[in-house]
């Protein structure tokens, strides 16, 4: 009777998670499945069946060798620029002198994960305005004739997109290599030191080696919000000049709001999706490898 009772408690405590579910991810991920297989617009419910016309119109498209290259171009100088900062810092911090400051630092490089990049973006783009923008005033005064236009040259914008980005999550990425690190056994650093190996040695022998899993997750992680990215490449550039620094998220929008084909918003929809659940479950596997999760 007890038994029965805690299950019906069990189900209580679930039943509004497995309903919130249901309605607000599976029907509506169901629904632009369905959606991405129909040619339809969105002020009127009438819709052709096309099969997978959408996604053949997609990849068969001149401009999607260019959005995913500007993906995976992201991604590789994401994990380059946040996963091996990150472990830098993480790996600084984590040394004798800089332990009882480590509190302090730790606050202080997590933070900017918690500001807007909305408001960020803002910000950038003012800065990068060929015109009035600090950077092109800063580059005029030290005389330099004819700077960049940054954001309106087709093979910046992309770059400076990516630049002012990459400082927000280095903390966040920092303090999941700080985790790892902490649990590599104190017994090799002091025998390393013992050795008379320096703070660059043990860093390239011990740290980095030893915290190959954590560095693993925090790359997947990176590469996983690369492939979503929306924000900071429609504020700046929505997507231009021209369509040089369009990205998956932003030609999802673009054929949404824009054009109005539904349907191949749609498809991008589900091709993001894919893509970010493959690398979800990469994740999930490269979290199970270590000793802890194999006990």
């Amino acid at each position: 009777m007890k038994a029965y009772k805690n299950k019906k408690i069990m189900i209580l405590f679930l039943a509004p998670v497995v309903l919130g579910l249901l309605v607000f991810v599976y029907y509506p991920l169901l629904q632009t499945v369905i959606g991405s297989l129909y040619e339809w617009v969105s002020y009127t419910p009438d819709q052709k069946w096309v099969g997978l016309k959408n996604y053949g119109a997609i990849f068969t498209g001149s401009g999607f060798g260019r959005i995913l290259f500007n993906n995976i171009i992201y991604a590789a100088l994401s994990v380059v620029c946040q996963v091996g900062l990150a472990m830098v810092l993480a790996a600084c911090l984590e040394e004798l002198f800089m332990r009882k400051f480590q509190g302090f630092f730790r606050t202080v490089l997590f933070l900017p994960s918690l500001i807007s990049m909305s408001v960020i973006a803002l910000l950038w783009k003012c800065i990068f305005n060929p015109n009035t923008g600090l950077l092109n005033t800063f580059l005029m005064n030290i005389g330099v004739q004819n700077p960049p236009t940054w954001l309106g040259d087709a093979n910046l914008a992309i770059f400076c997109c990516i630049f002012i980005s990459q400082w927000q999550y280095v903390g966040y990425c920092m303090l999941l290599d700080l985790i790892g690190i902490q649990k590599i056994p104190q017994e090799l650093y002091e025998a390393a030191l013992i050795d008379g190996a320096g703070s660059v040695k043990k860093f390239f022998y011990i740290t980095l080696p030893m915290g190959k899993e954590s560095m693993l997750v925090t790359a997947i992680i990176t590469v996983i919000g690369s492939f979503k990215i929306f924000t900071e490449i429609q504020i700046l550039t929505g997507g231009g000049p021209g369509r040089a620094s369009e990205v998956l998220a932003t030609a999802m929008y673009r054929s949404a709001f824009v054009n109005d084909e539904m349907g191949v918003a749609s498809a991008y929809a589900v091709i993001i999706f894919v893509i970010t659940l493959v690398l979800s479950l990469v994740q999930m596997k490269l979290s199970k490898t270590g000793g802890e999760a194999d006990v």
